[in-house]
């Protein structure tokens, strides 16, 4: 079975891969061009690829012998699942339980960084800015008895709310179902008009759907107190980044960190001239143990279809 892997992955992933498939590796991290994987997938019966990698209607009918796609991580907006289950062809995620854990673990970070300047801190030292210890010098807050307003209590919510409620912070959520183990550990449920209202740190981590589109935008960003900051390390389309540079520069609200981007992998060019923002290059579950449990689940779908099996982690 010949599998197109169309970007790098861990060593051991690959190894396994190997030994089992007869593989067409793009060895880097440096995407491929819809070109370039048209024709990898040309005479491939799979195809395992990041959700980074866009898979439409022109990828999948280049592939005249493709059966299987296999996304390396849980998401697959990036694949048109319609038309692969029109043309019978198996889509396939790789949910990881150290994902949820990772993912909340940089969202926390991102609070911490953006209440102590931690960032910028690291940029004076690095121009010689810092003249020594000083009473009113890059003054941060305290976590402690501020408020994250978590927007999607899934598993990445619930692990971001214990980080918070352990560093005695006030936590209010908004999901489309209540949460009755997260609130017995004293998260308070809200509408999502009043999250936005009464959060100090807005933290998104809903799953992108259409209707979500610029879930956040210019009416959200006037609602949110004017020394809030918004974290997203869910989907870039879930906050309208033109919104939000101006909230930014009318300073409407206090700061900004953003792991994804509405048009990954571009980044708007103005965000990149604004202080008052943490840009990251979407590490939200780039840590060895999420993306070896990614891997672990791709490899044994593409193995389960190859040995005739119905894929554990089959989507269409």
């Amino acid at each position: 079975m010949k599998v197109f892997v169309t970007s790098r992955v861990p060593e051991k992933i690959y190894e396994m891969l190997n030994e089992n498939f007869e593989i067409i590796y793009h060895n880097s991290e440096i995407p491929l061009s819809k070109e370039e994987i048209i024709n990898g997938v040309s005479d491939a019966e799979a195809i395992l690829c990041p959700l980074s990698d866009k898979i439409d209607k022109d990828i999948i009918d280049s592939g005249k012998n493709l059966k299987i796609i296999a996304n390396y991580g849980a998401g697959f907006d990036n694949i048109d699942i319609e038309y692969a289950k029109e043309k019978n062809i198996i889509v396939t995620n790789a949910p990881a339980p150290s994902s949820a854990v990772s993912t909340a673990e940089l969202s926390f970070g991102l609070i911490l960084c953006l209440a102590r300047n931690l960032v910028r801190g690291d940029e004076e030292v690095r121009n010689n800015k810092f003249y020594g210890w000083r009473p009113t010098y890059f003054l941060g807050s305290e976590l402690r008895n501020k408020t994250v307003g978590i927007i999607g209590m899934g598993n990445i919510g619930k692990n971001l709310a214990k980080r918070c409620l352990s560093f005695e912070m006030n936590v209010i959520y908004y999901s489309r179902n209540r949460k009755e183990d997260i609130e017995s550990l004293g998260a308070k449920y809200m509408s999502r008009e009043e999250v936005i209202e009464n959060a100090d740190f807005i933290s998104l981590h809903s799953a992108y759907a259409k209707e979500l589109h610029h879930m956040i935008s210019d009416k959200e960003f006037d609602n949110m107190k004017k020394s809030a900051f918004l974290i997203n390390a869910a989907r870039g389309p879930l906050v309208d980044e033109k919104a939000l540079i101006r909230a930014l520069k009318e300073e409407k609200i206090a700061g900004a960190a953003l792991d994804v981007y509405e048009f990954e992998p571009k980044v708007s060019k103005e965000l990149l001239t604004l202080k008052n923002i943490i840009l990251e290059p979407h590490l939200g579950n780039a840590t060895y143990e999420a993306r070896g449990e990614m891997g672990d689940a791709a490899f044994y779908n593409l193995l389960d279809y190859k040995e005739g099996k119905t894929p554990r982690n089959k989507v269409n």
